[in-house]
């Protein structure tokens, strides 16, 4: 039978089947025996082969994925851990304060969708908290985002009596949510569905940090055609597999004029003559905090070397 990975512990999967019913299954030794250099061979979104008998089912065949959503492993170097796959696009949950979201965390993680060609969505949460400068700043990130194709939104998802156009972007679509731990993903997800009763903690006063409520990643039906896929709250997010010379090619600001630069593809934008990457960051065309992203990621790439 097919279906599609609606969780993920490690050793058990929740498996949809096409029959509408979900089913308990592990996964065939060969799965961990090939040479994949995923922490997680199988993730939740996988569409599978599987057989079921009345104790346990046996997931006997990974489909070609379409696309995925990965970072860099923290248990195993030089693997990936993949949080989800066959997305139609994904939604990060941003905060300014308690905790503070990094403008470079936010770009790597857009950097990783954006690979893929998956669509994004910049979603600042804890919008009742900010004063009147904290309102500005967010204001110039909405609009810089935007101007990058971002779909964003800015929210209480505790204050706020409706969150409709959130729920209209995500209608139809099987939309991958993450964020760091403390952003309200959980809180954001219980409203927008009542299909899920995610457990919620309090941010801790000493570090304005967040506790991990999430700890496997899951995959919930809201309706027929709308699936969100819950992560466990990240840290850090590590690039896999990108070098310097293709890096920009995933900043969409930086893609469209690269092919102007004096080197062509061979510049990477740190420091050449007639780069028209750091000519647009001088007339102020390109950001200079994405600019500083994106020099963070190449600086990484070249710390790998």
């Amino acid at each position: 039978m097919k279906g599609r990975v609606m969780r993920s512990t490690g050793l058990w999967y929740n498996v949809l089947g096409e029959d509408s019913n979900l089913y308990s299954c592990r996964a065939r030794g060969k799965f961990r025996l090939d040479e994949i250099k995923e922490s997680n061979p199988i993730a939740v979104g996988d569409y599978v082969i599987f057989d079921h008998d009345q104790k346990e089912g046996h997931i006997t065949e990974l489909l070609p994925r379409v696309n995925l959503i990965e970072r860099k492993s923290v248990k195993k170097t030089g693997h990936s851990h993949v949080l989800a796959a066959n997305v139609d696009q994904v939604m990060l949950i941003a905060t300014l304060k308690q905790p503070r979201t990094s403008l470079g965390f936010i770009d790597r993680f857009l950097v990783s969708a954006e690979a893929y060609r998956i669509p994004q969505i910049l979603v600042f949460n804890k919008r009742d908290t900010l004063n009147s400068s904290e309102l500005e700043e967010l204001d110039e990130l909405l609009y810089l985002y935007a101007t990058i194709n971002v779909t964003t939104q800015s929210i209480s998802a505790t204050a706020d009596e409706s969150l409709e156009e959130i729920q209209n972007i995500l209608y139809g679509k099987t939309t991958l949510v993450a964020g760091h731990s403390g952003v309200g993903k959980s809180t954001l997800l219980n409203r927008l569905s009542d299909t899920i009763q995610q457990s919620v903690s309090e941010i801790s006063d000493f570090s304005e940090k967040g506790t991990h409520t999430t700890t496997f990643a899951e995959m919930f039906q809201v309706n027929s055609s709308t699936f969100l896929i819950d992560t466990p709250g990240v840290k850090e997010w590590g690039l896999m597999d990108m070098n310097s010379q293709e890096i920009s090619d995933y900043f969409p600001e930086m893609r469209e004029r690269r092919l102007n630069c004096k080197f062509g593809s061979r510049c990477i934008h740190l420091t050449e003559p007639g780069c028209a990457i750091l000519a647009a960051i001088e007339s102020g065309d390109i950001a200079l905090c994405r600019y500083q992203s994106y020099v963070s990621m190449v600086s990484a790439d070249d710390n790998r070397r």
